[in-house]
């Protein structure tokens, strides 16, 4: 259960911050003018200039970001339902964020959209002064309220379900309803979290079981159906504490096993969450870059102490690390796990191991997958730094945009941007990542706009020669 306020709500306090974003946004509208030129298909149909695919956290800045720049005619989509984008009241089973309250991100820097302004309004400085960490379900109605607030365009109910390049641009084909349709766009950014382009990852040994024996942490769970079961959790990160913390909660006795010999303690990306890295990763040589993601993605992020202690309150708990699983059966109703110490019997698995890079399980990019350049493609490791895990990550422009493997084979593809999980290689933390966006979003809307103004400039360069408004009227002109 998410951790709420004990101060009761101020009246009033939410519409005179509303009166205050729409003031600060007004003092920094400059430059004001909508200046892409519009467009039609062949067919005569309107092309959007971006599409934005999710409209999580990441979609929702990319929006911002694009309308602080003017580049008004664009659009977000979100397959979820209004309010259920994103993981926070889906998979994410923590009770909080991980990041600290005052971190800011989606407000691109204005003081009136942060998380700590729209809290303050609701219940107060000293309640924001009492909150430990951001509760995730007051994260997502604080996503929510930012998106009505500044008036994003979303549509919910509607997914991406294939991309082809078209004379006009990105022939983009969408479902809703169980109805398609194909609308055309200049270009295209994925915004879907830690699960672009890729597949959430299990042993195979695991994943031949039953389904009813087991489950991912990304899945959805019964954990009421778990009660006074034996539990048996795989991994050392935050999602397997943090399912194994819900499966106790719910009543069971749950057994975590990982291969590590001591769990991983400290957080490395606290020593690089500053601006310094923030902008300047993406211009670092490949070698380094790599070699940064070589160790950090290696070490895994530690997680924080409220998880730990949420789940080793529990007297059920047991901890077995040094435990690698190497097999499994289904023995009628259980499961029997083989350890190098012992046999362990569970009545249900869930499995923390995480998300494995794959171009080719997107579904819109699996048909070209095999003209996408990866890390693999473009980086030669030293020796001793081989990692296939990192060769699979897809290698970016600096404005996060795929890349072609072969020079002149699929030039479009420097029209589809990657804000996600995949973007990590080449940028850091930075689609998915609270802590990174206020920098990253910028970097890419602003590639986008620079992209745009290139393809129509002898259009604004005509329409500078035609410009001809004079400055002041002469004697006798009115």
């Amino acid at each position: 259960m998410d951790v709420l306020p004990a101060h009761a709500p101020l009246s009033g306090g939410l519409a005179a911050l509303e009166a205050r974003v729409a003031r600060d946004l007004a003092l920094i509208a400059y430059p004001e003018p909508r200046w892409v030129p519009g467009r039609v298909s062949g067919s005569g149909e309107p092309i959007l200039d971006v599409l934005v695919v999710g409209a999580g956290q990441g979609g929702l800045v990319t929006l911002f970001a694009l309308l602080r720049d003017r580049v008004t005619n664009i659009l977000a989509i979100d397959r979820k339902p209004e309010g259920q984008e994103g993981p926070w009241r889906d998979f994410a089973r923590m009770v909080t964020l991980r990041s600290w309250k005052t971190v800011t991100g989606p407000d691109l820097d204005i003081p009136s959209l942060t998380f700590q302004s729209w809290f303050e309004a609701q219940w107060g400085e000293a309640a924001f002064e009492a909150l430990g960490k951001i509760p995730k379900g007051m994260w997502a109605d604080y996503l929510l309220w930012y998106r009505r607030v500044l008036g994003l365009p979303v549509r919910n109910g509607m997914e991406l379900v294939s991309l082809a390049p078209g004379a006009d641009g990105l022939a983009a084909t969408l479902r809703e309803a169980g109805q398609q349709r194909t609308v055309v766009a200049r270009k295209v950014v994925l915004v879907t979290g830690i699960e672009t382009p890729g597949r959430w990852w299990m042993p195979e040994f695991i994943a031949a079981l039953p389904s009813h024996l087991r489950a991912h942490t990304a899945e959805a769970i019964d954990f009421a159906a778990l009660s006074g079961k034996r539990v048996a959790v795989l991994g050392a990160g935050a999602s397997a504490f943090d399912n194994a913390a819900t499966a106790l909660e719910h009543g069971a006795q749950v057994t975590l096993c990982c291969r590590r010999p001591e769990l991983q303690r400290v957080q490395p990306y606290k020593q690089i969450s500053h601006a310094g890295f923030f902008r300047g990763f993406p211009h670092l040589p490949d070698a380094q870059r790599w070699r940064w993601m070589n160790h950090l993605l290696s070490v895994r992020e530690a997680f924080p102490r409220e998880t730990w202690e949420r789940a080793t309150r529990h007297a059920g708990f047991t901890l077995r690390t040094g435990s690698p699983w190497l097999g499994a059966r289904a023995r009628g109703d259980h499961v029997e796990i083989d350890t190098p110490q012992s046999v362990l019997e569970a009545d249900f698995i869930i499995c923390g191991t995480g998300f494995e890079m794959d171009i080719s399980a997107h579904p819109a990019l699996w048909p070209h997958a095999g003209l996408i350049a990866t890390w693999g493609d473009r980086h030669t490791p030293a020796e001793g730094e081989e990692n296939p895990r990192l060769a699979r990550f897809p290698y970016l422009t600096a404005g996060f945009a795929l890349t072609e493997k072969m020079p002149g084979t699929a030039p479009w593809l420097a029209n589809i941007h990657l804000f996600s999980f995949g973007a990590t290689v080449s940028f850091g933390p930075s689609g998915s990542s609270i802590n990174a966006m206020k920098f990253a979003a910028p970097r890419l809307a602003q590639a986008i706009a620079a992209d745009l103004f290139a393809a129509d400039a002898e259009a604004h360069y005509q329409a500078m020669l035609a410009y001809d408004t004079p400055e002041f009227p002469l004697p006798g002109e009115t």
